[in-house]
């Protein structure tokens, strides 16, 4: 078993070295965007963070017809007036007082909906409101789109900003999990649901692409509303892929353990389909991370070359993770101990009918 989980670790980190390799890369200086272009953020109770992501969103630069549409989506804590605050009267800059979601549809892909209907935009921007961007980051990412290689759905993956001892653990396996275990460029040119991946902390959308996959609505009821999305873009003939957004925008999506305990348990339950699926992959994630790291602390060889292969992937992703190397990466089984409880405590409130986000039930 040891050779196996080993032989496996070694293959994995060997694939997402090649991966990275083949990513699609932002331009360093992107062209000038002609399109009408919308910029969007459902927002919910984020007056304590949604500032700099406002200010990233005006100061945006190669913007030639731009709007950015803010949605208070029910928020308690003074979030729109942030919003005036930080817009003061920028006219490209408008606040919607969203609507309760209708029962049996969940709170941010009502938003986001809502957002779409209001956009007037070409090419649609999604920005969660825990994300800054750089001044091209959209320029760039609207070239990546409409580049030589079009896609209509595009996902610049953001450097997550992690913090304390469980983000640090556990935030890196957002980019590393799908370097790991996806050939990306296949992936954009195949229709295959599980070969959609996706990321709504930065999404991009041609307007039309949307519209065709039945919007927003489509996925009304999903948990993971971006990987849905990209199944419906991509069941109506359209190209969907993720690119390396690591100089573009940022995200530090939690403020404490709690937070992102809490934000893990509400979605990893839908994220392999079915306990069945999730019992595999945590025997899988077990076999390959955690048994060969077990093994070279008792003195065996094989275990150690598949423990320096799993360290060697978390290195190589640090750029998607805002750390460098040291213990976060030799701490990588650790990481995958924490990520299974996380599963496991998922699965539990979802049996339990327990899950929450936002004062909202799941």
């Amino acid at each position: 078993m040891v050779i196996a989980g080993s032989t496996l670790a070694c293959l994995g980190t060997a694939h997402q070295l090649v991966n990275q390799r083949r990513l699609r890369q932002p331009p360093l200086n992107p062209s000038p965007v002609a399109a009408k272009t919308s910029l969007l953020v459902p927002a919910r109770d984020e007056a304590h963070r949604i500032a700099p992501t406002i200010r990233s969103l005006l100061e945006q630069r190669g913007l030639t017809d731009v709007d950015v549409l803010v949605l208070d989506d029910g928020s308690t804590d003074g979030t729109a007036d942030v919003v005036r605050h930080v817009a003061g009267s920028d006219p490209r800059l408008r606040v919607l007082t969203g609507t309760p979601p209708p029962p049996g549809t969940l709170g941010k892909p009502h938003a986001c909906a809502q957002l779409a209907a209001a956009a007037a935009g070409e090419i649609l921007v999604f920005v969660d409101a825990d994300v800054v961007l750089s001044a091209d980051a959209v320029a760039a990412a609207v070239a990546m789109l409409r580049g030589p290689e079009p896609l209509d759905m595009l996902c610049p993956w953001p450097r997550q900003i992690a913090t304390g001892l469980w983000g640090t653990l556990v935030q890196p396996l957002l980019a590393w999990s799908w370097l790991t275990t996806l050939p990306v460029r296949r992936a954009e040119r195949s229709h295959r649901p599980s070969m959609a991946v996706a990321n709504g902390q930065f999404l991009v959308v041609e307007a039309d692409a949307l519209a065709r996959a039945g919007g927003w609505q489509a996925v009304s009821n999903a948990v993971l509303d971006d990987i849905a999305l990209a199944r419906a873009v991509r069941a109506t003939g359209g190209r969907t892929g993720v690119a390396d957004g690591s100089r573009l925008a940022t995200c530090r999506m939690y403020d404490s353990a709690a937070e992102l305990r809490d934000g893990y348990r509400k979605s990893l339950w839908a994220a392999f389909g079915s306990p069945a699926g999730a019992l595999a992959i945590a025997t899988a994630l077990t076999l390959v991370y955690v048994l060969p790291a077990t093994a070279a602390a008792t003195g065996s060889r094989v275990g150690a070359v598949g423990y320096a292969a799993a360290v060697v992937g978390r290195v190589s992703a640090r750029r998607w993770c805002g750390g460098r190397f040291g213990w976060d990466a030799a701490a990588h089984p650790f990481s995958v101990a924490a990520l299974l409880w996380l599963l496991a405590s998922s699965w539990n409130g979802r049996v339990r009918g327990s899950l929450s986000w936002k004062g909202r039930a799941i």
